[in-house]
């Protein structure tokens, strides 16, 4: 069992995270590739994603990623880094920039409980080179895998946040983590995670906790091994009986007509008027590039951009919303 410590600090400093962490999501839907006991929650996601991560053609770079990402026990702190919760770029940039000790360490803890491929050496003195193969890799297999289905993902975590903001009302930071039962539950001053793997104690100490709800993580709450990181609890959100449903596959003659990244900003918008900055995040890009998108989708008239007060806000036109539904038909 894992018991999370909670002072009266850690109580006031107790937050959600405003939307899903791209890297969680990333490392949880790489388990996910690979088939869980009892998992049928992904099947289709799976068979949908596995032909186009092999056509991606990331050999020896997909094998070390996944080699670092088991589905069973520990992989390294340095793959998630606090920074992601920024964004995707964000997150990689802290990837690459992460100290040569801390990468070092991660991984000899690591290859205590299995074999590493050859390109972990590298990877394990800090090697700039390696460093950004790795987070190319990472970049690849997020547009890959969770790009596509983001407006699935952030519906069911938006849903959940609703849940928590709730009972955070109603009850307090004491009622919002009570509400997180079954999966974990709030007892004196300690949250409690009974199906945890590991017998341990955590101490916030007065740091406080970021709850972050994810939509891949799938057996149960999931937290940073050094204790001494920011604390986070990444847990999984309520799911339809067959996750991420066909109507949520990647575009098919649309991502063909004017690019998957294009494809996947008009299914975003589509969803809801967003600003370039959650625009980018949502996507998985930087902010000039998503804003380079919107441009070339404007002068196409695909999306419209209107001020609302200091935010400019895009949505699609009737044109942009043709297109989607004609490439949901195909």
């Amino acid at each position: 069992m894992l018991r999370i410590c909670f002072t009266s600090d850690d109580i006031a400093r107790t937050r959600i995270a405003p939307a899903p962490d791209p890297l969680w999501e990333l490392v949880m839907s790489l388990h996910m590739l690979r088939p869980q006991p009892g998992d049928l929650l992904f099947r289709h996601w799976r068979r949908t994603i596995g032909p186009a991560i092999r056509q991606a053609g990331l050999g020896e770079r997909l094998r070390l990623l996944l080699a670092l990402t088991p589905t069973v026990g520990y992989f390294p702190d340095f793959l998630n880094p606090y920074a992601a919760i920024h964004g995707l770029e964000p997150g990689l940039e802290a990837v690459r920039s992460t100290p040569k000790t801390a990468i070092h360490h991660d991984l000899q803890h690591l290859a205590q409980s299995r074999p590493l491929p050859r390109g972990a050496r590298l990877l394990a003195t800090g090697d700039p080179r390696t460093l950004t193969e790795l987070t190319d890799t990472m970049r690849t297999c997020y547009s890959l895998t969770i790009t596509p289905y983001q407006r699935t993902i952030d519906s069911a975590v938006s849903q959940d946040r609703q849940i928590r903001t709730t009972a955070l009302c109603t009850g307090g930071v004491e009622g919002l983590l009570a509400s997180l039962r079954p999966v974990m539950y709030w007892n004196s001053g300690q949250l409690c995670l009974p199906t945890h793997p590991r017998d341990q104690e955590v101490h916030l100490d007065g740091r406080g906790l970021l709850l972050i709800p994810s939509y891949f993580c799938l057996t149960g709450p999931v937290t940073l091994f050094d204790p001494d990181l920011p604390p986070v609890l990444v847990y999984p959100v309520a799911k339809p009986p067959d996750a991420l449903p066909i109507g949520q596959r990647p575009p098919g003659a649309l991502s063909a007509l004017i690019g998957a990244t294009r494809a996947a900003i008009l299914e975003t918008l589509a969803a809801h008027p967003t600003t370039t900055t959650d625009l980018a995040r949502r996507i998985g890009a930087s902010a000039a590039t998503a804003s380079e998108h919107t441009t070339i989708l404007r002068q196409a008239g695909l999306i419209t951009s209107d001020r609302d007060r200091n935010r400019k806000l895009h949505s699609p036109t009737a044109l942009g919303l043709a297109l989607l539904n004609a490439n949901d038909r195909t």
